[in-house]
């Protein structure tokens, strides 16, 4: 099957898109080390604070972070050593387990959460117009939406 190579427009389209993501995801990951937190610590953290009892299986927030279940469980383990959360016994799943924010996590986040937000303001938001962020967000969606256009 022959490549359909990219035209000279999609080229400088696609890197730069990546030079957004690299740059983005650098800023704000140095941003969020600065505190002593991870981007992955932030995402678990920020994901419990917003479920019901602030907890998740380990398969939905495996699934939400597109991270295999034993790099999760893995990545808990190393959260659950800082008092950040806890695993308890998943009643539905004998196999699995449950995430829960502990209040320490809770408190990590909480403290972390305005420094994240102009991490994100910075260098993000605050570069744009609201019709760029309108246009980012269709784009986003035709992308992350399964299978594509």
């Amino acid at each position: 099957m022959t490549p359909r190579w990219l035209s000279p427009d999609e080229e400088r389209a696609w890197r730069a898109f990546r030079r957004l993501v690299v740059a983005v995801q650098a800023g704000t990951a140095r941003d969020l080390a600065a505190i002593g937190l991870s981007e992955p610590d932030y995402e678990v953290l920020s994901t419990l604070s917003e479920r019901p009892g602030h907890t998740s299986t380990l398969h939905e927030q495996a699934a939400k972070m597109d991270w295999s279940r034993s790099r999760l469980s893995r990545h808990a383990t190393r959260m659950e050593e800082r008092g950040l959360l806890r695993r308890e016994p998943d009643p539905a799943d004998g196999r699995g387990c449950l995430l829960v924010l502990t209040e320490h996590g809770f408190d990590t986040l909480a403290a972390a959460a305005p420094a994240h937000v102009a991490s994100v303001r910075h260098h993000f938001v605050d570069r744009l117009t609201a019709e760029d962020l309108a246009a980012l967000e269709g784009i986003a969606r035709k992308v992350a939406e399964p299978g594509g256009r």
